[in-house]
């Protein structure tokens, strides 16, 4: 099973939720610059237990806990490169027992559940709010050589894709796709933050990213996460219009994040996202989920109203 056999097979896929705020409503304490990595080394538990919950609500694709799982982020914090390796390859390990307790429960399903690899942006490594920023003042060498051993080591763990997540910047989303198109065989997914409905973080249109990343054949699928949920038709209609390639959304609840206090504020319901969603489907997304503050319940919302009973 691909994930352009999962297109084939549902008029549209039905991504996980938010990770890291997930373990935070069952009591993690993600007050650390490792964020949710930090549990792939001491409770790694916590996140197989989010993943079935996923599962458990229709979710069709796992993301791996590994979006902020660097190897430079784990050697600032004391741990050995091949801790920080092991936790990559725990990340895949994780998603993918949990997709085979699923399919164990499952039997009479026949479409395979997929895991696809996390890498989220170099601002998520510098944990200071750079993935709502971008223009890190990086060469798009210096950001392939951040985030190789990461891919190399999921791809080897045997991740279905990758995941290229909150990426900001037309630059750092071009250097991914160079990076991913060095392994034979293996493809991507590159969502956007954006800070509207025409533009990236760190500034770039739509427009140019989709012609941008429509010529390299490892990338899969494009679009938008961790946004706004208002900009987001927008943004997928604007890829829709300058790219054939298939179309992710998974923005946030809608509630409103401050960088510097590591907040949220708001309240957004299940109902609204999943309405919201819809506008994104009509706009062209084939591939939906949700990212911050997303839940079991806004995923099991969006999976009762696309996939036939």
């Amino acid at each position: 099973m691909t994930l352009q056999q999962l297109l084939t097979d549902h008029r549209v896929v039905i991504l996980d939720g938010a990770l890291a705020t997930e373990l935070e409503r069952h009591g993690a304490d993600l007050q650390h610059a490792l964020w949710s990595a930090r549990y792939l080394l001491t409770e790694p538990e916590r996140i197989e237990r989010v993943h079935r919950d996923y599962l458990s609500a229709g979710a069709h694709i796992l993301i791996t806990a590994s979006y902020q799982a660097t190897v430079p982020g784990y050697l600032n914090h004391g741990y050995a490169p091949e801790d920080a390796h092991a936790a990559i390859r725990r990340s895949v390990e994780l998603a993918q027992t949990a997709c085979r307790a699923w399919h164990d429960a499952n039997p009479e399903v026949s479409s395979r559940r997929l895991v696809a690899g996390s890498v989220g942006p170099y601002g998520a490594y510098t944990a200071d709010g750079g993935e709502y920023r971008g223009n890190y003042g990086l060469s798009s060498e210096q950001l392939k050589a951040f985030h190789l051993p990461r891919i190399q080591t999921l791809a080897a763990a045997g991740v279905d894709f990758i995941a290229c997540e909150t990426i900001p910047d037309l630059l750092e989303a071009e250097a991914l796709a160079q990076c991913i198109a060095m392994f034979p065989g293996l493809s991507c997914w590159i969502a956007m933050s954006c800070r509207d409905g025409g533009h990236c973080n760190a500034g770039q249109s739509i427009e140019a990213i989709a012609q941008c990343l429509q010529t390299y054949d490892c990338v899969q699928a494009v679009g938008v996460n961790c946004t706004d949920p208002r900009f987001v038709t927008d943004i997928v209609r604007r890829f829709a219009q300058h790219t054939d390639k298939p179309i992710v959304a998974y923005p946030n609840s809608g509630e409103t994040y401050d960088a510097v206090s590591k907040t949220w504020s708001g309240t957004v319901s299940c109902t609204d996202y999943v309405d919201a969603a819809r506008a994104w489907v009509d706009a062209g997304a084939r591939i939906v989920g949700g990212c911050c503050r997303t839940t079991p319940e806004h995923i099991a919302g969006l999976a009762a109203f696309y996939i036939p009973s």
